[in-house]
């Protein structure tokens, strides 16, 4: 049962029984936009193809790319191990494959552009069916440019403007055609990254709705080359909760070829020869080619390309690998605005990544590419052949600043921030020293290696407590502890020592980017969090300018990140992180590189905060700049999270310490109701105007939940709540309908008699009665709110928001400029 119009799967499924088909196709058609479902033959277990295909308008076709699933029908290619080229179909197989997809192209009518069509094979019997064609670039595009050299957009763009393909050059070899089918003399292998840690309770199956958050690719002289360097491009951690978790968990109905590759690979390992740098040229060495990208290989008497000779320095610049929650598309806009900036400086910029989703993995967006993962032992290899200047690490993320060290000790230059002040940051301990002596504030904090040293530092500095290890993002492994219980389970998801503080129940968090070129500091953007401290910075709204800080605060926190960014060195980029309560600010974390909200903060002032940095790594001082006076945007710029329960039923949908969402969005009006119901909307989660709101709240909320429910009122909703929050709002005068927990209220709710639900966590973990509320409403499509400051604010922008011109970013950013 296929949804129409759904992206990666959702809503799709198998089944056996006809309760079970209608139970989906129920969900599918609820699912799908135009309320349509396609029901269709199962072929699970059949291998899957997909071939790229490009036709202009004198119907010209040629197959950039024949791609083969590992996984079988039935996991969805997004979370399948793929490969490119196919490996196990004869060469009259794959001609039948060919010329259906050619076949499926005309008929469809895509007179100009690409199309991905996908097949499913029988392996005994040869049969084959068309599963779907995308018309128009997909996410297997994206892996087939990478795979190829072959930009499908670009070329696909161009026909669409009347060029044939004929008259397109390759840019790779300057010399044929884009009509030149690309010829692969290498394999490319791709591995989906999954964070099924991060949702617990969510079914970890693979099935026919995509789950992974993002991938990585390896290259390679052969497949078992190729795909050793993507097993370990994935990059996962001690915890990580994933398919093909060793070389020993093979699907069942893997291909007796791969099966026997794969044993190989497990019992002798990838090739150990010497290591040579090879292009992809798109023509497998039959054409004089130019190209700029390089991958390498260790399999045995292969050359070595020379490396391009030329008078500018190099700078070596470390990408994120591949997406994750943490460590997402953010990042990847700094790097890509890292190569800008140092190619318009003179620099040649090398670009290093292994993440065939993203744009600094484009040829043309550095001077070199290397496909290589992102390990010490690539890394180095990389920077030994190339000799740069300089390496960069501070705008990919986390992933560059764990090689810092051995990339240091190596005996090349770190640019930009070094990785002492790295280290200084990251090091709890140090680092709450450091804190002391410039007599800046910070949440009662200990340092603890094992369960009994937690529990005693909880003790001394009082509950609740955050737990959580060094260098990482996103929040890993992060925990608000309410008892002695509650922290020993935290600390047994901790590898190493872990930092344990006071939490800051109810605190506003304040998010700061800032330059600093070691000596000055320029305070880019003051950004607020809508939910308070305790919601991961990159869960929570984010508004700016900061709506609650008077000037006297916004002065305190501006001092506050000037003594920071010289005391610890920073050349570059610095976020801090600030908790407000009582009218005190208090420093939750420092990190001195790039953060995830870096492109936002750049959007919304129009600064555009990494090139400031890369001149600061170059040797530039802040004066030399030419930066805009620090002062707060005009417009209201709000940052939406985009959360991705849906795709694991069973997780409990609610917001903690540990960063979910996998994507953002972004809105900007003349005031912060409309900027707020605009970013909403964006993030798929429109509020409603009217109907009837669902209130059922902790007992610590229950009377901070009376404005919001008078405001609702006011604004014509009918209220409905569980006995106690009924019982509170009661006794306030409102007017409310009393709902059982449990079945009373999931069935309203799937009987949509409720348009909104406002409903928050009981303490420390949510418990069951309200995650059944929360998940019903995930699922019947309902807006949930957990949190009291997301309510207050939402309330607000249902009565508040206003209609406005849509303007594009150039001319806010002019705007902005003006005023300036």
């Amino acid at each position: 049962v296929r949804p129409a119009f759904t992206l990666g799967g959702h809503g799709g499924g198998f089944v056996s029984t006809a309760v079970e088909l209608r139970a989906q196709v129920e969900l599918g058609l609820r699912e799908s936009p135009i309320g349509q479902v396609l029901v269709e033959e199962s072929v699970r277990g059949w291998d899957e193809f997909e071939l790229e295909v490009i036709r202009d308008r004198r119907d010209n076709v040629v197959i950039v790319c024949s791609i083969e699933n590992l996984d079988p029908m039935g996991v969805h290619t997004g979370d399948s191990v793929t490969v490119a080229p196919q490996m196990t179909l004869s060469d009259e197989a794959y001609q039948e494959l060919r010329d259906a997809a050619i076949a499926v192209i005309r008929a469809v009518g895509v007179e100009t552009g690409g199309s991905n069509i996908q097949f499913a094979r029988d392996r005994v019997s040869g049969d084959i069916r068309v599963i779907e064609m995308n018309p128009r670039v997909s996410r297997s595009s994206a892996l087939a440019s990478k795979a190829t050299g072959y930009p499908i957009a670009k070329v696909a763009a161009k026909l669409a403007v009347g060029y044939t393909l004929d008259e397109i050059p390759n840019d790779l070899t300057k010399t044929t055609p884009a009509s030149f089918e690309p010829t692969l003399d290498y394999v490319v292998v791709k591995f989906p990254r999954f964070a099924f840690e991060k949702f617990p309770g969510a079914d970890t199956t693979l099935g026919t709705q995509m789950k992974s958050v993002g991938e990585a690719m390896g290259i390679g002289r052969t497949f078992q080359e190729a795909f050793a360097k993507a097993f370990a491009s994935r990059e996962l951690d001690a915890g990580a909760v994933t398919p093909w978790a060793t070389l020993g968990d093979l699907p069942e109905d893997l291909h007796p070829w791969f099966r026997r590759e794969l044993d190989e690979l497990r019992e002798h390992g990838p090739p150990q020869g010497p290591r040579a740098y090879r292009r992809v040229d798109s023509c497998a060495g039959e054409v004089a080619a130019d190209s700029n990208y390089y991958y390498s290989t260790r399999a045995r008497g292969e050359a070595d390309e020379p490396v391009p000779s030329g008078d500018k320095p190099r700078v070596v610049i470390l990408g994120s690998g591949p997406n994750r929650i943490g460590q997402g598309i953010e990042f990847d806009y700094c790097c890509v605005h890292a190569a800008q900036s140092f190619r318009a400086l003179g620099y040649e910029a090398i670009m290093v990544n292994c993440n065939p989703e993203t744009v600094s993995t484009d040829y043309d967006t550095s001077d070199r590419l290397y496909f290589e993962p992102l390990d010490v032992e690539s890394v180095l290899a990389v920077c030994e052949r190339e000799q740069p200047e300089g390496v960069v690490i501070q705008f990919g993320g986390q992933t560059p600043l764990k090689l810092a060290r051995a990339i240091e000790a190596a005996g090349f230059k770190v640019l930009g921030t070094p990785y002492e002040a790295v280290d200084l940051a990251e090091d709890r301990e140090r680092f709450g020293l450091l804190l002391d002596e410039l007599g800046v504030r910070c949440p009662e904090w200990g340092i603890a290696d094992a369960p009994a040293a937690a529990v005693e530092i909880a003790g001394r500095v009082g509950y609740p407590v955050l737990v959580r290890p060094s260098y990482v993002l996103g929040g890993r492994a992060m925990r608000v502890c309410y008892d002695d219980e509650q922290v020993r389970a935290a600390m047994a998801g901790v590898t190493g020592p872990a930092l344990v503080d006071r939490f800051l129940e109810g605190a506003l968090e304040i998010d700061v980017d800032a330059l600093c070129d070691g000596v000055s500091v320029h305070v880019g953007a003051v950004m607020e969090h809508v939910e308070e401290a305790g919601i991961h910075s990159g869960d929570s709204s984010c508004v700016l300018p900061a709506p609650s800080l008077g000037e006297e605060t916004y002065a305190e926190v501006c001092r506050v990140v000037r003594r920071l960014g010289p005391a610890l060195g920073v050349v570059g980029l610095l976020n801090v992180q600030l908790a407000l309560i009582d009218g005190e600010v208090s420093v939750i974390e420092v990190n001195p590189r790039a953060s995830r909200t870096v492109p936002f903060a750049s959007k919304a002032t129009g600064v555009n905060l990494v090139d400031a940095a890369v001149r600061l790594a170059a040797g530039a001082r802040l004066h030399e700049l030419g930066l805009p006076e620090e002062r707060p945007p005009e417009l209201v710029s709000v940052k939406a999270a985009v959360l991705p329960f849906s795709r694991f039923p069973g997780s409990d949908p609610v917001l903690g310490p540990e960063m979910r969402s996998t994507g953002e969005v972004m809105a900007s009006a003349t005031d912060l109701p409309t900027a707020f119901a605009k970013a909403e909307r964006a993030a798929g989660r429109p509020l409603p105007t009217s109907g009837a709101a669902f209130l059922s709240v902790r007992e610590a909320d229950k009377a901070a939940i009376v404005p919001v429910a008078e405001a609702l009122v006011a604004l014509g909703f009918r209220l409905l709540a569980t006995g106690g929050t009924a019982a509170t709002l009661t006794a306030a005068g409102l007017e409310v309908a009393t709902l059982d927990k449990g079945d009373a209220v999931v069935d309203a709710i799937r009987a949509k008699r409720c348009d909104l639900v406002v409903n928050t966590p009981q303490g420390s973990g949510a418990r069951r009665d309200g995650a059944l509320i929360r998940q019903t409403a995930l699922s019947a499509r309902v807006p949930c709110i957990t949190t009291l400051a997301g309510a207050r604010l939402a309330v607000d922008a249902i009565a508040n928001a206003r209609a406005e011109i849509a303007h594009s970013l150039q001319e806010r950013i002019e705007h902005e400029t003006r005023a300036a």
